[in-house]
């Protein structure tokens, strides 16, 4: 895909001005128009004058547009309506969103296979955010994001990486440098033994299917407990439904295991699930507070007996409530990079 991009800050300024309710042009000639799009209802009207009419047809004619396709990013789409006017084209097909926790999602809908692409997207403020949705554009149809923070970090100078439990295991082979994973269940577990929770009341519950080998390493560790699992289907981002569960919970302690909690949709379903089955008490555990709306609603109202996180995010206080209990990892991780300094292989 070869990719022609608009993206300046200077350009955004020009556009800003150009979108207004009238430009005015010194000496020249003054034009009006309604916003495309999203701003309005219909197409883009603009009156021009004949010799720019003429100068816009021409510029259609004889093109192959078939082999040229126009897609917009989110920080201008007026401009890009605009710049896909004056070509004789239509704006392709893109979807563009954002998760719950601020993260990017961005695909093209339509193939762009032996075709060039221009993408338009100014690097205006949020500057940031916007040229993070550009390079994500860059990538393609259904891009491999965790692919494309690998090459950023390996392109900017890094020769060795340190990440604590990635939410998928396989991020580990986009990286092209050295890369050590630190798994922070041992400070989650060493705090459930302090508890002396009887080991025949325990049973360790993964929230999803595809949680389940993390989940078992939990249990084997954890009085080698037994296994619960909690069938679901997911219909959108960020929403999750409950199904099924695997596996007897009846007057047990659960102890739902998972690498982060965004929402908290899926483990407040399947903790709702639990006591629907019978558990005597349910505890969540994870490693990423992420916590986007509504996930302190979620937690904070009466499903868990506590919820045990980590401090690998910073969590606002705002966001702290009586079933919560925050676990530092800044021991584990300090002792991780002393292996690595002195060339250890990161083993404990």
């Amino acid at each position: 895909m070869a990719a022609l991009m608009v993206s300046s800050s200077s350009l955004f300024a020009l556009a800003h001005r150009g979108v207004s309710s009238r430009i005015c042009a010194s000496d020249s000639f003054k034009c009006d128009m309604t916003r495309p799009g999203n701003y309005g209802n219909g197409k883009l009207t603009i009156s021009l004058p004949e010799f720019m009419e003429s100068a816009r047809t021409e510029t259609a004619v004889n093109r192959d547009g078939g082999k040229l396709k126009l897609f917009s990013g989110s920080a201008n789409p007026a401009l890009a309506e605009e710049i896909a006017w004056n070509m004789g084209m239509d704006l392709g097909k893109i979807n563009i969103k954002r998760f719950a926790d601020g993260e990017i999602y961005v695909k093209l809908q339509e193939s762009v296979r032996g075709c060039d692409v221009c993408l338009v997207q100014p690097t205006s403020p949020p500057a940031n955010e916007n040229l993070m949705e550009l390079l994500i554009m860059v990538q393609g149809r259904e891009s491999i994001t965790a692919k494309l923070v690998a090459n950023l970090i390996t392109k900017a100078g890094a020769s060795r990486i340190l990440a604590c439990d990635l939410h998928s295991g396989q991020s580990m082979g986009y990286f092209d440098i050295p890369m050590d994973h630190v798994q922070c269940q041992p400070v989650i577990l060493d705090y459930l033994s302090s508890k002396r929770i009887c080991s025949d009341d325990l049973v360790v519950v993964s929230p999803d299917v595809g949680g389940v080998a993390r989940a078992r390493s939990f249990a084997k560790t954890l009085s080698a407990a037994p296994l619960a699992i909690v069938d679901k289907r997911r219909h959108a981002h960020n929403v999750a439904e409950v199904m099924n569960l695997i596996g007897d919970v009846k007057g047990k302690v659960a102890v739902m295991v998972d690498d982060m909690i965004d929402t908290a949709g899926t483990i407040a379903r399947a903790a709702a699930l639990l006591h629907e089955k019978g558990a005597r008490e349910v505890y969540a555990c994870c490693t990423h507070a992420v916590f986007s709306p509504p996930a302190i609603e979620r937690l904070s109202g009466g499903l868990f007996q506590e919820v045990i996180v980590t401090n690998t995010l910073p969590i606002a206080e705002k966001n702290y409530f009586p079933q919560l209990t925050v676990l530092s990892v800044a021991n584990l991780l300090a002792k991780t990079i002393w292996h690595i300094h002195d060339d250890n292989d990161g083993s404990m």
